[in-house]
């Protein structure tokens, strides 16, 4: 039913007027559980379908949605979807979309464990598990709060160039905060795992091992850190600490909506503008990339939202600015087809323009050669906290677990280093990148609705030189 509606919708659009017109029919199955102090608290069991359809007419975009599945009820909101976006033409910016080829494609990503076939106790147990591994880790631990989810999602795209996409993508979404104490000292850490495939993904984060392993790395840090020398030194920023660096200053920035404005009064605004591009934005040794293509990743499509076939997209070539992300509206104003990076949470969500899997592309040096370079400097291995402006130009990263570097080596923990920098100054002082490449899963807000995407971002550790530490 869900197909007849998509191209229904096609068809009638197309005969009162419309230039252009999609429908993306969706139906999804998701869980969710919530495990608080040793406490199960929340146990959530979702399906849901509906229709998203955009469309074109007068060169103004239109954009309406339900779950309804009746053709009456859809005949009735296209009619007035069709009204309010004709009168609202006279006040709104002209609308072109890039050109682009016509695809037909079914893909499913494989599961090796159907999620479907994975019992409910067994997704709880491995949230008791952790628990029990956490409280006998010998961690004070006032806090714990962790979350397991998992969806199976079919989307139909059809469009009225002839389009016909069908995708199934299974992903799961491991999340987590722990508070620690010592003493009148206080820590928080939060960290997420996911990635698209069976439930065979989830077992391989090994939960157990992996947060009381951290939860004792961290309790260490906050008994014996000491504070961050107060002079210019070298940073070493492990994998993670790269990840959220790239994701938000060498990502969001390159959104071509930003750039043109769109999400000035949502998202924010870009310090990057359209005449940008070959613009030496870091040293020869930065090369960002973002690519949905990734078997495996937690932000995988082959396929965008508009039917454009996903690519790597090189955002920041030997330092300079090569290429933004763009959906077909924004890459029309440059005179360029899309790079398939138009993305939607959710039927009932426009597509907007999204990063997917954003990263360093890794270099040649072990990391061990990185802090072999510093004299005096700080390895930041984790994060507890960053912030950035609307601009993504002035931005702070706080480190959670991290150690001094004396002489080439690691000796002492420190406690809460702090590096505030700009975006203008951060690529331009990494002198070197390693090549012990990771991702990491985490959730991209942006958009009005909120639209929260599951994304990968990573990369290897790479060494900033000069830099002040609060």
């Amino acid at each position: 039913m869900t197909k007849e509606l998509a191209e229904f919708s096609i068809a009638y659009l197309q005969k009162k007027g419309a230039d252009y017109v999609e429908a993306r029919a969706e139906q999804t199955d998701q869980n969710t559980f919530i495990l608080k102090n040793g406490n199960l608290e929340v146990g959530g069991f979702e399906s849901f379908s509906g229709i998203g359809i955009r469309f074109l007419i007068k060169n103004t975009l239109g954009f309406v949605s339900t779950n309804d599945m009746t053709k009456a009820k859809l005949k009735s909101l296209l009619n007035s979807a069709l009204k309010t976006t004709i009168k609202a033409g006279p006040i709104t910016e002209n609308v072109e979309l890039a050109q682009e080829k016509v695809h037909k494609k079914r893909y499913k990503v494989q599961q090796k464990i159907a999620l479907p076939d994975v019992d409910t106790k067994e997704k709880i147990a491995m949230l008791f598990d952790t628990e029990k591994a956490l409280q006998n880790t010998g961690a004070t631990l006032p806090g714990r709060f962790i979350s397991l989810s998992d969806s199976l999602t079919t989307e139909y795209l059809v469009t009225s160039e002839g389009t016909r996409i069908e995708a199934t993508v299974p992903k799961e979404g491991y999340y987590y905060i722990l508070t620690l104490r010592e003493g009148t000292r206080r820590s928080q850490h939060f960290w997420s795992y996911g990635a698209s495939g069976g439930w065979e993904q989830a077992l391989k984060w090994d939960m157990e091992n992996t947060l009381s392993n951290e939860a004792k790395l961290l309790q260490k840090n906050l008994k014996y850190g000491i504070k961050p020398p107060k002079q210019n030194i070298d940073l070493i920023c492990a994998p993670q600490v790269a990840g959220i660096m790239v994701h938000e200053s060498g990502g969001h920035p390159y959104e071509a909506d930003r750039i043109f404005g769109r999400e000035a009064a949502q998202a924010g605004e870009s310090f990057i503008d359209e005449s940008m591009i070959g613009y030496q934005i870091g040293s020869e040794v930065v090369n960002i990339v973002d690519d949905p293509t990734i078997p495996g990743s937690y932000g995988f499509y082959l396929y965008d939202n508009e039917g454009v076939k996903a690519r790597r997209k090189n955002l920041v070539v030997n330092g300079k600015i090569n290429e933004f992300l763009h959906n077909r509206e924004t890459a029309a104003k440059m005179g360029l087809p899309s790079n398939g990076s138009s993305r939607a949470t959710d039927y009932d969500k426009e597509s907007i323009v999204r990063m997917s899997n954003t990263f360093i592309l890794p270099g040649r040096m072990s990391e061990d050669e990185l802090i072999g370079g510093v004299k005096k400097g700080i390895y930041m291995k984790s994060f507890t906290e960053w912030n950035i402006d609307d601009k993504r130009i002035h931005q702070k990263y706080v480190g959670a677990e991290s150690y001094l570097i004396e002489n080439g080596k690691i000796t002492k923990p420190v406690l809460s280093p702090a590096l505030e920098i700009s975006s203008f100054e951060l690529w331009k002082k990494i002198d070197a990148v390693a090549k012990n490449f990771e991702l990491h899963a985490g959730s991209c807000g942006k958009g009005e609705p909120m639209q929260a995407v599951p994304v990968f971002f990573g990369g290897p550790s790479i060494r900033i030189r000069g830099v002040r530490l609060r």
